[in-house]
Formats: structure tokens, sequence, C-alpha cells
């Protein structure tokens, strides 16, 4: 069997039996990694310049929109330079890294939607402890510590899968280097590797989902006992949004790294990876914030100081 380091590169087969589609997806990855950028991007810029958003909550969106930025410039600008150009190498280092950061990124997402879900959880469940509970530090924190569990469950899975050997067979099913899509490309045996990915995998997913979904939970029924309508009305509407946001996310992954057994098809898998590499960083600035009535005022204010209108 030969080394692993032998291999120098590898080709990304990513969508190669619809080749009618390479320019189409080319142009449609590019204007969602556009939209993409440049709706975190002012999330960001409205929380920093208003003060009325300093919040903890916004605090939490804006190192979201960091993230996001950070998350799908991983793989969107690769994606779509190889489908233009139709040269579909990427370097042995080339993809170890982008493996790595983009475990790292979407680890740390997991982590900051389940950070998030417990902050609106305190401030409705336990509006008069909120201030006590989630202070500065606290907040610092826990964006620290969802850094540093995307750290360790990156170089987990980097880690393992480039030890296994390529010797020979080089195409990655996949339009980017994605733990399983590189591991099946391995020659030797990746039981070891599909096991700890199912158990690492598997506990992060499941572990931050359900405090995601117990959080939105106790937050439902506390809504529901609300004596106003308006205010409910409000409040299932925000929430909804927010649901359907972690739903895609954490049913895209879960269906990807910690499903048992057989792995989905490889254009089934492609088209699953879509969802949470590119649209829902695209989306979340649109969710999060962009109907939250707070900053569509600090929004107005800003285009009136700039003398928009």
């Amino acid at each position: 069997m030969e080394n692993n380091t032998k291999v120098t590169e590898f080709i990304l087969v990513g969508f190669k039996s619809h080749p009618g589609l390479q320019l189409l997806l080319s142009v449609l990855f590019s204007a969602m990694y556009v939209v993409t950028v440049v709706g975190n991007a002012c999330m960001i810029l409205i929380i920093r310049m208003d003060s009325k958003l300093h919040t903890p909550m916004y605090f939490f969106l804006e190192n979201l929109s960091i993230l996001d930025i950070c998350y799908s410039s991983v793989i969107t600008p690769k994606a779509a330079l190889t489908f233009l150009q139709g040269r579909r190498i990427i370097s042995y280092n080339g993809c170890a890294s982008q493996m790595f950061f983009f475990s790292l990124f979407g680890t740390t997402e997991a982590f900051f939607l389940a950070v998030m879900a417990y902050d609106r959880f305190t401030a409705i469940c336990n509006p008069l402890l909120y201030q006590i509970i989630m202070k500065k530090r606290l907040c610092v924190l826990l964006v620290l510590g969802s850094y540093l569990s995307g750290c360790i469950n990156c170089t987990i899975q980097t880690g393992f899968t480039f030890s296994l050997s390529f010797c020979g067979r080089k195409e990655i099913n996949h339009f980017f280097c994605d733990v399983p899509a590189v591991m099946h490309a391995a020659c030797s045996d990746t039981l070891v590797n599909e096991i700890v990915m199912l158990s690492v995998c598997g506990s992060i997913i499941v572990g931050t989902a359900s405090v995601v979904f117990l959080s939105y939970g106790y937050i439902i029924l506390t809504i529901v006992q609300m004596p106003s309508a308006e205010s409910r009305h409000k409040a299932f509407s925000t929430c909804s949004s927010h649901m359907l946001a972690v739903s895609l996310f954490f049913g895209t992954v879960f269906f990807m790294y910690a499903q048992p057994g057989s792995t989905p098809s490889a254009d089934k898998s492609n088209t699953i990876s879509i969802l949470y590499t590119i649209v829902i960083p695209m989306l979340n600035p649109f969710i999060y914030t962009l109907r939250n009535k707070e900053v569509k005022e600090s929004l107005k204010k800003q285009f009136k100081r700039e003398g928009f209108f």
C-alpha cells in the first residue's frame, strides 16, 4: 500500500454528471456568496454602529454573522471558480486546509445556535434574571467555548481522515473536501474513521440540537401563557423563523454526519451540502435580524443619517 504523502492532489468530481449546469452553478454560487458577505457585513455594521443593539442577543448575532462569512468563504469561492474554469484539481494540503476550516466553522455554528437558543430561553422564560445571568463575561466565554469545541472537532476529523492512505484513487465525489467524501477516496480501511465521525459528530449534533429544541420548547410554552394576543403573535412569528433556520441546519448535518449505515448517493449528498454550506449562511441575516423590529429601526436611522431619505 502506497503512503498517503505520495498523493499531491485530488480531483473534485462535484456535479460532473451534469456538465450543462457548470456555468449556471458558478453564477449561482457567486451570486449567493456576494449576498452572504454583503448581508452579514451589513448586520455587523448595523449592530456595531447602534449602541441600542449592544446587548447579549446582538453580540451573538454579530458573531454569527462573522462566522457565516468565514464559513461560506471556505467553500463557495473555490467551488464557483472550479465550476467556471472546469479545473477540478485541489492540492493535498489545500484539501486538508479546506476540511480543517470547514469543520471548525461548521462545528462552531452548531454550538452558536445552541448558545443563541439558550440566550432567548433566558430572556423570555427568566426575564428578571436575564441581566444577571447573561453578563458580558459569560457571553464572551460562550463564544470562545464554541470556537474551542470547533477546534477540537476539526483537529480530530482532519487528523483521522488524512492519516488514511490514498493510493491512486484520487477522485473526491464532491465539490469540496468534506470528511465522508475524502474518506471514500481512501484505499485503506475506514471503519475506525467512520466510528469516530459518527460518535464525535453525532454527539455534537444531538447535544447542540437538544439544547436548541428544548430551549425553544420552553419558549413556546411561555409564549402560550402570555395574556396579550399581539405579544403571542410577535413572539411566535420570531420563533417560527428561528426554528426553520435551526431545523434546516441540524436536519441536513444530521443526515450527512450522524447517520449510521449507508451514506447517501453523491448527487444527493452534494445537493444537501449546498443547503448548510451556502444557503443557510446566506439566509441567517434575513432570518435573525432583518425580521427584527429593532434592527429595522436602526437601519432606517442609519439611512436617514446618511441622507438616503
